[in-house]
């Protein structure tokens, strides 16, 4: 079939949820995808930084094979052989007591707030009364966390709420960066905090330096729990494990997911101490596929390949270096270029329209990248880039940005 015919089928019998570029993909190899014609395209949106090891990563492809001829899923109502040491493995690695296992980053997001209610009825001294579902969690302005009915509750992106309400009590939201506004919302039924270190879909934002820091601070002085949502942010895509490692701030319920598996199979999870995910009994929560062993065997080879290959490191050597060269590039259509390690925005004046038309002639160039908030391009390539590859890039960003 030709492209025509392909983009048919999909706006024929698909639900219109998406806006792709109009590029059919049929193979990927690294950081490089090809389409059904043959053309080669540089991979810098990662399936939003799902695709941190890159396309098909040799060990992650072998791990996934070998687990398929053995056992895909059991359910938790069984034990296997790849759960165990994956959960072990993810905790050393990061220095939690323990995680509970799910697959898609929404499910991770509602893991962790449901914890942390049950937590602050159950456990914080002094415990709120569980009939009278007080708890409350602050969330800030722009998040994205995903897109179920309790997440758009405490959204404020009019498109993820709009026809879809009622939406779920027990949420507030403050200025991104605004501590004496976010110190002023708590309340004595305030008992959570969810935060990205940077937020991804707003416009690759970063917060003031210190602010994470603070806001740590703060929950610590006021017996709130820190939720940081480092499903975008974690496994090496900011140049460290985390991006909380920047302030060195540690949250004490970590969320992962996307790149958890490679981008090869969906898996997420939240960590945190004994005392936070102990509050979890048999039955009060749960997922058929959660923990199953076909995803945490590619899971275990995608961590061992985030550690022994460097990965964490060459995102923070690339990402400097690619932010330099973005840095050098005539500013006609640039307002500002902001990131760290390998998640970049290039936000575009107002006066030179939105960020998609220029996304659309790097597709052209054989660049393929997403607009995000309307006048940010984000670059977002495999933690396996090199700087051959940033240079071939640069000079076709460079044409794009220039000649628009």
């Amino acid at each position: 079939m030709q492209t025509a015919e392909y983009i048919e089928l999909e706006d024929r019998f698909s639900a219109r949820n998406y806006d792709p570029l109009n590029i059919i993909l049929e193979y990927g190899d690294g950081a490089w995808v090809y389409d059904i014609g043959g053309k080669r395209y540089l991979d810098c949106l990662s399936s939003y930084s799902a695709l941190n090891h890159g396309h098909r990563h040799p060990r992650i492809v072998e791990a996934m094979k070998q687990q398929l001829d053995r056992l895909s899923l059991t359910s938790r109502a069984f034990r296997n052989d790849q759960f165990g040491p994956f959960c072990q493995e993810l905790c050393e690695l990061t220095g939690y007591d323990m995680t509970l296992v799910m697959n898609s980053g929404a499910e991770a997001v509602e893991t962790a707030l449901k914890a942390a209610r049950k937590w602050a009825y159950t456990r914080r001294m002094p415990t709120l009364p569980v009939d009278a579902n007080l708890a409350e969690i602050i969330a800030f302005e722009g998040n994205f966390h995903g897109r179920t009915i309790t997440i758009i509750s405490f959204s404020t992106e009019l498109q993820y709420r709009q026809g879809f309400g009622p939406f779920t009590p027990g949420f507030k939201n403050v200025a991104y960066g605004d501590l004496r506004e976010f110190e002023a919302s708590i309340s004595p039924t305030t008992v959570a905090v969810l935060i990205e270190p940077i937020q991804g879909e707003s416009g690759i934002r970063l917060p003031p330096d210190g602010f994470l820091r603070q806001v740590r601070e703060v929950c610590t002085n006021n017996n709130l729990l820190l939720i940081a949502d480092e499903i975008q942010t974690g496994l090496g895509r900011t140049g460290k494990l985390f991006g909380c490692d920047h302030e060195n701030v540690r949250a004490d319920i970590m969320i992962v997911g996307k790149a958890l598996a490679g981008g090869m199979y969906p898996v997420s999870a939240v960590l945190s101490s004994r005392e936070i995910l102990g509050v979890f009994e048999p039955g009060d929560h749960g997922s058929t596929f959660g923990g199953n062993p076909l995803g945490m065997a590619v899971a275990r080879a995608a961590l061992k390949v985030l550690v022994e290959e460097g990965l964490i490191e060459n995102s923070d050597r690339m990402g400097r270096y690619f932010m330099s060269r973005l840095a050098e590039l005539p500013k006609k259509h640039i307002k500002q270029i902001r990131g760290r390690g390998l998640l970049i925005g290039v936000e575009i004046k107002s006066q030179s329209g939105p960020a998609r038309p220029f996304c659309e002639a790097l597709a052209r160039e054989g660049i393929l990248c997403k607009e995000t908030h309307g006048q940010v391009i984000r670059f977002a390539p495999p933690l396996i880039i090199n700087s051959e590859a940033i240079d071939w890039a640069m000079h076709r960003i460079e044409q794009v940005l220039t000649n628009m």
